[in-house]
């Protein structure tokens, strides 16, 4: 949907200086930008990239909108990041959903769905499965016997949801995540491992996204539960009974064990992996590649192996990678010893 800069700048509430009549089609970054493009300035050190751009129209800050080379339409506001979102928003609106059951979908004994329930190719919704009011399920989803599914949930191809799930409204499951599986729990003995059954549920509050293949175990005797507004990335894995607060960002290939207990507002890097029955305190953040294999206060800014306050770590790092240099002085001291001797 082409939209004019003006129509941009109020959209975002931006402050608009140059031609606001200048139509704009597209979004991208500064390099390449063509006359229709809007783009962003997101902070001092791409200034250079800005004075070269040929963009149409630039979202900036209003440090840098008296800047006296660079596109003359610009549209300044307190975060470029977010009114581009805004904007692209607006541009690139989703396509309109037709509900509809496609004829070559599965639906069990005692269904109930909602209003405008959207149900595409080879969907197998099991027995007494509960949908809300204008839920989409992709190609291929299944939902096992008694799974509900709030308002306005998405559901991408292929995503599982077990037996005992239960999902909030307006969340977005992407393709292929599985949703309450058995989780990863056996007693073992010289003859072998023996599984441990699991009967609890795994529950998804409001407003959760799960990435593409992540997978969120359901509870043994207890739910797994991720709070309302967190957001998990791809590849993602959370354990039996773990219970993650609300408005945690978890980021691509994070392992959280089963029984952690990750606070509200936490933020786990990628590839960072939290112990069992370890507490993530509210507000934490975990630096990327860490392993938490200890209570984290709230608040706290750790990482590394083991995860450690990050300045801690960051001298710990310093000091390693000096120790090269401390050894190649010190060899030239035996050397300069041993000849001397």
């Amino acid at each position: 949907m082409p939209l004019t800069a003006q129509a941009v700048a109020d959209l975002v509430g931006g402050r608009l200086i140059g031609d606001g009549a200048r139509v704009l089609t597209a979004v991208g970054p500064l390099e390449g930008a063509a006359a229709d493009t809007l783009s962003f300035l997101a902070a001092t050190r791409y200034l250079p990239k800005f004075r070269s751009s040929l963009a149409g129209a630039v979202l900036l800050r209003n440090e840098c909108a008296s800047e006296p080379v660079g596109p003359a339409v610009r549209i300044v506001v307190a975060d470029p990041h977010g009114a581009l979102a805004r904007a692209v928003g607006a541009m690139f609106p989703p396509e309109a959903r037709v509900p509809d059951i496609h004829p070559t979908a599965r639906l069990g004994s005692g269904v109930v769905m909602g209003e405008g329930v959207a149900i595409g190719p080879y969907v197998i919704v099991g027995r007494r499965v509960v949908l809300g009011d204008r839920v989409t399920l992709g190609p291929g989803v299944i939902l096992e016997d008694g799974v509900t599914v709030g308002d306005d949930t998405v559901l991408g191809p292929h995503a599982v949801c077990h037996a005992g799930t239960r999902i909030g409204r307006r969340c977005v499951v992407k393709a292929g995540a599985v949703l309450g599986g058995t989780g990863f729990g056996y007693i073992s003995s010289r003859t072998g491992h023996e599984r441990i059954p699991h009967v609890g549920g795994c529950v998804l509050g409001d407003e959760v996204d799960i990435g593409c293949n992540s997978c969120v175990d359901r509870g043994s005797i207890e739910d797994t539960v991720i709070g309302s507004g967190s957001k998990l990335d791809n590849l993602v894995h959370v354990g039996h009974n773990a219970r993650l607060g609300e408005r945690c960002i978890v980021m691509g290939g994070s392992v959280i064990a089963g029984s952690a207990d990750i606070g509200n507002g936490v933020v786990l890097a990628g590839h960072t992996a939290v112990g069992g029955h370890f507490r993530v305190g509210d507000g934490a953040r975990v630096g990327a590649k860490s392993g938490v294999i200890s209570p984290v206060p709230d608040g706290a800014d750790v990482s590394g192996f083991p995860a450690r306050p990050h300045r801690e770590f960051l001298r710990a790092q310093a000091s390693m990678y000096r120790l090269a240099r401390i050894t190649d002085e010190l060899e030239t001291l035996v050397r300069r010893q041993r000849d001397h001797a």
